[in-house]
């Protein structure tokens, strides 16, 4: 079936095909008989204007690509959830990838969305190469969310790392515990820095002597393993992991092996998902601000498409601590 052009709009209202273009351009210069005649036309034929042509000769297309690490963990829902809200709210319609914690299929979702003509990109916790980065970030505005890079014309929005970890730190500290442990997100975007942070805030509360961190993932998985790793060892009173996922999977090692949350180790996770609320885990989390990231995002690729030459922008925002049954003062 042949869709219908504005040219037979124009035909079966008897009128130009400029008159028709200006009609869904709400053109004032346009009789309201001449209007009502065009519009009944085209809702007869069917007839929709073609949005995307229109945006292209704008070269705007009111589109913001979103691209996500990984799916499978709850956060980047509840990211989507709050970012596509933003995007929406601010006038645009979001594009969505996932880069399934690869970073050259992150840079290829990337090109496709700038060969798509996005107005922007914002990347959340991406894993793309610095020099892919710049170039791209040649082409369309970008804005990479929880990775601090320092790229001339890649903003950042953060949330404040050392805040999250000293939050932790200080709640386990002001409920007695003393010998924290810290299963870290490896290699993944803000494991370095939440790391970082949890070591300096104990050495600030004098107990560098009892820090312990182990290397993991952002995955239920790597928590299970850290956890299997500990049982077998001498066991914190506290755990402190890198995100809630791990957190799950710390909890379900701990208790196959009947070891009480919080009675006898107390659990701290990140992010505060929708499995920090779960009731069977009731998780203190800390909890990123994902709103006013958002808000930050689509006002630094408004900006950057205003002043595409500006040198680029990190904003850093604060987290607050949820407080929740997995944590209690040590047993005496």
């Amino acid at each position: 079936m042949t869709r219908p052009t504005m040219e037979d709009v124009a035909a079966a209202a008897g009128v130009s095909r400029s008159l028709v273009s200006l009609v869904f351009q709400d053109s004032p210069k346009v009789s309201e008989a001449s209007r009502s005649r065009v519009l009944a036309e085209a809702e007869r034929l069917g007839y929709r204007p073609n949005v995307l042509a229109r945006q292209l000769a704008s070269n705007r297309t009111k589109t913001i690509g979103i691209l996500l690490d990984d799916l499978h963990n709850p956060y980047f829902a509840d990211v989507l959830d709050a970012f596509e809200a933003e995007a929406e709210s601010a006038g645009y319609r979001a594009l969505l990838a996932n880069g399934r914690r690869e970073g050259e299929r992150e840079s290829e979702a990337l090109r496709t969305f700038i060969d798509h003509r996005v107005d922007g990109v914002i990347l959340a916790s991406p894993r793309i190469s610095d020099s892919v980065l710049t170039s791209m970030s040649k082409i369309a505005p970008l804005v990479c969310v929880e990775r601090r890079v320092d790229l001339p014309r890649v903003d950042v929005v953060m949330h404040d790392e050392q805040i999250g970890a000293q939050l932790v730190v200080d709640h386990l500290v002001g409920l007695g515990h003393r010998d924290i442990v810290h299963i870290d997100g490896g290699s993944g975007a803000g494991a370095a820095a939440r790391r970082d942070w949890f070591m300096q805030s104990m050495r600030d509360a004098g107990l560098a002597a009892s820090m312990r961190v182990i290397g993991g993932e952002f995955t239920e998985h790597a928590g299970r393993e850290a956890a299997e790793q500990l049982v077998r060892g001498a066991l914190p009173t506290a755990i402190y992991c890198a995100n809630d996922a791990v957190a799950a999977g710390v909890a379900a090692v701990l208790q196959r092996e009947g070891i009480s949350i919080p009675g006898d180790v107390s659990l701290v996770g990140y992010d505060d998902t929708m499995l920090a609320k779960l009731d069977l885990l009731s998780l203190t989390s800390v909890r990123q601000p994902l709103a006013a990231m958002a808000n930050a995002s689509v006002e630094l690729i408004n900006r950057r498409i205003d002043k595409p030459r500006r040198g680029a922008d990190i904003v850093d925002i604060a987290p607050t601590l949820v407080t929740r049954r997995s944590t209690a003062a040590p047993r005496a």
